[in-house]
């Protein structure tokens, strides 16, 4: 007995003292928690392992398996080409040499510094896996921290693309990078009115827009947020500061163009620009392909190859065929969402399970779309559609590659709007338990209305 009273006498003791030093450090404790709980450091530091940890992964098992790193026709003629601008410092006058000349330059550095392409993989690998800090700067200055962090989840874990790119030589992963940080400058030039913002946002726009073809819309859209944020006032300012530096920049454009046009020095350009869009005409949209390669699902037409609309090959067969056409492009659009739009089976209930699973993202992104009109945030927000508008209407016009290769610049941005999305459901939900624990008599009738009131406008305001 005399033993069971002292091991009482102890565990009280015991007790007290902790319950002192609780009360004696839980409010510095909080007070630093406060503190650090709005660095984003706290947030961000975790996803950035996570992301390399998940890239880098991807890289050493391709750099220890017996296949080694994938290759395609166009990662043979990227190397092939930039080492012969190592040897030859010159550039060709083909759409790929001089459209492709930001990439292109890039990887003929690259190739002379690293030397062998395994180092660029690696280089493209961390690149890639430190774009989840841009996907999640770039969702908080557009919408909230909540929104941040599920956006940087999916591009860790769900944007398979981002990692399947990074492993190729092709201008897709540097392109994704170049892409976010300069959306990343162009917010933060909005936010603070910063010059260096400025002139990075301009510099960091000016090399996507040589980087490859689809960086000059993609530029142009960027412009299009510009003039859509930008007061009425604020451009015909610059436009009155700059006028004799933009006629100036304008006028030496046209009239180098012209020189070069009636010099024939722009005729191996063009002459390639009009063969491959005859390839995509006569290839792809003859055959009614959605893909670069044959589906159970393309339009199969007989068209009509006259050419008697302006003399043009393009112009003629856009115009006779162009109620085929709208088919390609609608089944195109559907297309875009996924491969699962296709396979679709509501017969059975591991179908409809599956159909859930593959849908939901989808659904989350229309939820946030609708989320960020509603709020008022989607004129801010609208850099985010832009782009992924931008993608979508490339893959329409052009084609969709069987790997949805060229809508993989649009996923961080999906990622985005799939958060916000995410984040809209989340602050419903508990808004619901909120209003259902107060209708089972947690509060008063009263105090329950307007409780539901300041709720509801605490989650419309995000």
């Amino acid at each position: 007995m005399r033993g069971a009273y002292v091991v009482e006498e102890r565990l009280q003791r015991f007790k007290s003292k902790l319950y002192q030093w609780f009360h004696k450090y839980k409010d510095p404790v909080y007070r630093q928690f406060l503190k650090y709980k709005e660095r984003d450091m706290i947030y961000i530091i975790p996803f950035v392992l996570l992301s390399l940890k998940v890239r880098l992964q991807y890289f050493y098992f391709l750099l220890s398996s017996e296949q080694g790193f994938p290759q395609s026709d166009d990662t043979r003629w990227y190397i092939h080409y930039a080492q012969s601008l190592i040897a030859n410092h010159t550039i060709g006058r083909d759409m790929n040499d001089i459209l492709y000349i930001g990439y292109n330059f890039l990887l003929a550095l690259l190739l002379a510094i690293c030397k062998d392409p395994v180092y660029i993989i690696f280089i493209q690998a961390v690149t890639a896996a430190l774009c989840v800090i841009l996907v999640y700067k770039i969702a908080q200055m557009l919408f909230n921290r909540t929104t941040a962090v599920i956006a940087s989840f999916i591009y860790c874990y769900h944007a398979w693309a981002i990692t399947l790119w990074s492993s190729y030589i092709l201008s897709d992963s540097f392109f994704i990078s170049l892409q976010l940080l300069c959306v990343y400058f162009l917010l933060k030039w909005m936010e603070t009115k910063k010059n260096s913002y400025k002139i990075l946002f301009f510099v960091m726009a000016f090399y996507l827009f040589i980087f490859r073809p689809a960086g000059i819309i993609t530029v142009l859209f960027m412009m299009m947020y510009l003039f859509i944020n930008a007061q009425k006032e604020t451009w015909l300012a610059f436009l009155r500061k700059y006028k004799y530096i933009s006629s100036g920049l304008l006028a030496a454009v046209i009239v180098t163009f012209a020189v070069l046009f009636m010099g024939g020095k722009l005729d191996p350009l063009l002459a390639s620009m009009q063969f491959n869009a005859k390839k995509v005409l006569y290839n792809i949209y003859a055959n009614g392909w959605i893909f670069d390669s044959p589906s159970p699902h393309d339009h199969h037409f007989k068209p009509n190859y006259k050419i008697n609309i302006m003399n043009s090959l393009i112009m003629s067969f856009l115009v006779n065929n162009w109620d085929h056409i709208m088919v390609i492009y609608g089944k195109r659009a559907a297309a875009f969402i996924g491969r699962w739009v296709w396979s679709t089976d509501l017969t059975s209930l591991r179908g409809m399970v599956k159909f859930v699973e593959q849908a939901f993202p989808t659904i989350l992104f229309f939820i946030g779309s609708i989320a960020a009109v509603w709020n008022g945030l989607f004129r801010k927000s609208s850099i985010v559609w832009l782009i992924i508008v931008n993608v979508y209407i490339f893959c329409i016009i052009f084609f969709i590659d069987g790997m949805y290769r060229y809508k993989a610049p649009a996923i961080p941005f999906i990622a985005v709007a799939i958060a916000y999305g995410g984040d809209r459901v989340i602050r419903g939900a508990i808004f619901i338990v909120k209003y259902a624990w107060m209708r089972l008599g947690a509060k008063g009738p009263a105090s329950a209305g307007q409780s539901l009131s300041a709720e509801l406008n605490k989650v419309q305001s995000g």
